[in-house]
């Protein structure tokens, strides 16, 4: 495991990233001191916010893939994103495979099939940090054919504390160019009101809470348990809402919600 670190290569790009003054700098050079270390295919630098759409301050993805992995992500489908929940929560690690976090039905969900399976990741891992008490900055890295191995985990533990000091340094210098006022706040609103909003019309408050969590991807179980009821009174309001909502399947459901976006 420590070969890696005694390559020449990776203490020139550790020496690279120090010189670096600008975000986008840094960024390209994080991305090699990682990559001497770390076999991977691609990373991703977002900024996720309470109050606004997420920002990518940096990629390392082909045109194809930024497609659809970022321009129709962060169209709206980001709400249904576990990595963009467990970004926002209060408590969460600084270092974590996004994949041991996700709901129990994650995998089964309409959201994976049709955003997330499509980016062909195979791994990821995350590293958080929390920028202010309403922004998290995330860095992905990704591959797409196999998971990292143990050694490749504990090559990244290692890195942490250069990875976060890194992502620190490149926020504080994309903020200094970037004010806050220019996140699309009213975007991010309408976005939110349409998630939370959808199927109010029709459906009760516990089926409207019910139906969101069916799309972040939980099981009856996991909903139950999320809502402190049965899973049999789950399965009934699952029953209600379908009938209301003039569907038949959770891919049905998803393209309900995926039509009121794209009226946002």
């Amino acid at each position: 495991m420590s070969n890696r670190f005694d390559n020449p290569a990776w203490h020139a790009a550790v020496a690279d990233l120090v010189k670096t003054k600008t975000d986008q700098g840094a960024a390209n050079a994080l991305v090699q001191v990682i990559g001497t270390a770390v076999e991977h295919n691609a990373t991703c630098l977002l900024a996720f916010y309470q109050d606004a759409p997420p920002h990518v301050l940096h990629h390392t993805m082909t045109p194809r893939r930024a497609r659809h992995y970022l321009d129709r992500y962060l169209a709206g489908p980001y709400l249904l994103d576990p990595l963009y929940q467990l970004a926002l929560r209060k408590k969460k690690a600084t270092m974590c495979r996004c994949r041991d976090e996700t709901p129990d039905r994650f995998r089964s969900s309409e959201y994976y099939r049709q955003y997330y399976e499509r980016t062909h990741l195979a791994d990821e891992m995350d590293f958080m940090l929390d920028t202010d008490s309403n922004s998290t900055l995330v860095l992905v890295v990704g591959r797409w054919q196999t998971r990292f191995s143990r050694s490749d985990v504990a090559r990244f533990t290692l890195m942490e504390p250069i990875v976060r000091a890194a992502m620190q340094r490149i926020w504080d210098a994309w903020s200094a160019r970037h004010s806050a006022d220019e996140r699309d706040l009213s975007m991010h609103q309408r976005l939110t009101q349409c998630f939370e909003h959808f199927g109010e019309s029709t459906l009760t408050q516990r089926e409207r809470q019910i139906t969101q969590l069916l799309l972040r991807g939980h099981s009856s179980k996991s909903i139950a348990r999320e809502l402190g009821i049965a899973p049999g009174t789950v399965m009934v309001h699952k029953r209600n809402l379908f009938s209301k909502l003039g569907i038949t399947s959770q891919y049905e459901l998803f393209s309900l919600f995926i039509d009121k976006l794209s009226g946002f």
